[in-house]
């Protein structure tokens, strides 16, 4: 538990004061906090952005993808699409889906490295379109998009990580291009930031000393309340990359009752109107810095999740990659379950399939456990850190499907089938060497 006095922390907080953490980089990664008014500076670039499309493709994962999608989600927008999986059917199905003439595709990577980023970027670059990028200044990904006459280049914060990205050009370009009034999301946002800055009814720190409470008191749990535009896959990367790492975390679950069991809490969403998702992305941004500085952890580094991109990378190095094949059972692995275990499913299926996971989900819960769900690659960038690097309690149930026919990727000696098949089988190697309860069933078998 922080020793500060609530005023002293909020104080040092905005002062950039590191040692409100670890005392490492802290300091470097606070650009979040003056985010939303130095976007509102920027509103004029944003909206000179050409929306006038039949359909905007977002290529992007994690920090990149998820606050757009739940944006998407919140405000109903049907024009918008975005792809953050390697699935070849899913890639297919979305290359049927629009008129590449009539569609702008955006790609999103702060890095402008994200491996799956750049695999759709060449996918959709070799059949045309108008083409678009988010990215830091100075990327690999910028040079590529201005050496490839991209319609334009908006460039993100560098002193602001992928999860802390949504009120920043990552989340707000694609805001604009839903002709979203982008200004009275940030404008909601700022009045939040300011209210954070309070020593007394500061919102963010009040609900930020509450999850670093229920940490300190075993509720490490922590329930999600649902929302009609899934707040909550946006939130779960937040605070599972942020918290989930020296053998601590708090275990984001979306869904799930808080009052089910002793190692939950609950986790509320609270907006009624929909641009109101502003000042709650800021909210909860601050709590899970909050939250980080009574855990004594860092929360702007992902130590962990290079780990599965390293095996990935490995083997796809190899050559061939067989298709992942089942291994253990559902019910070797949840034999004995219970709290403060929790079951994490990670599925590396077609997203269309997803209602399929729900007779999996309802079986876990029989255990008592705390479920979670995430579909794979995407998970690997929001929740893959807290699995790897936070405590062993995680019962890790790995889901295939078919992947259908080989989908090339232009440029690269693998194409998406043999890409997602090695980040299954890169994934579940990780979680093995950490000593991680593992099993792969395929969907089909459910």
């Amino acid at each position: 538990m922080s020793s500060l006095e609530p005023e002293e922390l909020v104080d040092r907080i905005w002062a950039r004061d590191p040692t409100v953490w670890t005392g490492s980089d802290e300091a470097h990664w606070l650009g979040w906090l003056d985010e939303p008014s130095r976007m509102l500076q920027r509103l004029d670039e944003l909206e000179a952005l050409d929306s006038d499309f039949d359909h905007i493709v977002l290529l992007g994962m994690g920090g990149s993808s998820l606050a757009p999608e739940v944006l998407r989600r919140t405000f109903a927008v049907d024009n918008l699409h975005v792809l953050d999986t390697t699935h070849p059917s899913a890639i297919r199905r979305l290359d049927r889906q629009v008129d590449r003439d009539r569609t702008l595709f955006v790609a999103a990577s702060k890095s402008g490295t994200t491996l799956e980023t750049r695999c759709q970027l060449d996918y959709f670059l070799k059949g045309g379109g108008t083409f678009g990028a988010i990215t830091d200044p100075g990327t690999e990904l910028e040079q590529f998009a201005r050496n490839h006459e991209f319609a334009w280049v908006v460039n993100g914060e560098p002193t602001i990580g992928g999860r802390y990205s949504a009120l920043s050009p990552f989340g707000m370009v694609p805001a604009v291009l839903m002709d979203l009034d982008v200004q009275s999301i940030l404008e909601r946002a700022e009045a939040m930031a300011q209210w954070c800055r309070l020593g007394d009814d500061n919102p963010g720190f009040t609900f930020g000393e509450q999850l670093g409470e229920g940490w300190s008191e075993g509720r490490d749990k922590v329930c999600i309340d649902e929302t009609a535009g899934g707040f909550g896959l946006w939130a779960e990367q937040l605070i599972a990359e942020s918290t989930g790492k020296q053998g601590k975390g708090l275990v984001p679950a979306p869904g799930e009752d808080p009052a089910a069991g002793p190692d939950r809490q609950h986790g509320p969403v609270r907006f009624d109107d929909p641009y109101d998702i502003g000042a709650e992305f800021f909210r909860w941004e601050f709590a899970t810095a909050v939250a980080g500085s009574i855990l004594g952890i860092n929360p702007f580094t992902q130590p962990d999740v290079q780990a599965a991109k390293d095996r990935t990378a490995a083997i796809l190095a190899r050559g061939k990659v067989e298709d992942p094949l089942p291994e253990s059972s559902v019910e070797e692995l949840l034999t004995g379950a219970k709290p403060p275990q929790y079951i994490a499913i990670q599925a590396f299926i077609d997203p269309e399939r997803e209602a399929e996971l729900d007779p999996l989900v309802h079986r876990a819960r029989e255990t008592g456990c705390v479920v979670t769900k995430g579909l794979g690659p995407r998970y690997l960038h929001s929740t893959g850190q807290l699995h790897k690097g936070g405590p062993n309690t995680v019962l890790a149930l790995q889901v295939v499907d078919d992947l259908g026919e080989e989908l090339d990727v232009p440029g690269r000696d693998f194409g998406f089938r043999r890409l997602i098949s090695a980040q299954a089988e890169g994934d579940l190697e990780s979680l093995k060497e950490r000593g991680r309860g593992v099993c792969r069933v395929r969907l089909d078998d459910v």
